[in-house]
């Protein structure tokens, strides 16, 4: 019996961390796609104030 609740206790634990771990996933896609923006707004002010394609799109802004 006491065995059991050993194994209980570390399967709980366990559940814990997978949605902890889930949680901080979510987390980092979500600042993932803020930095992605982020970027992308720095790199269309860069090309209009210096008047250069620096990304390759052909694109100037």
């Amino acid at each position: 019996m006491f065995w059991d609740l050993i194994q209980q206790s570390e399967i709980e634990e366990q559940k814990d961390k997978a949605v902890s771990l889930e949680q901080r996933v979510l987390y980092l896609e979500e600042e993932l796609e803020k930095t992605k923006t982020l970027l992308l707004k720095t790199l269309h002010i860069l090309e209009e104030r210096s008047g250069k394609d620096i990304d390759g799109d052909g694109v100037v802004g």
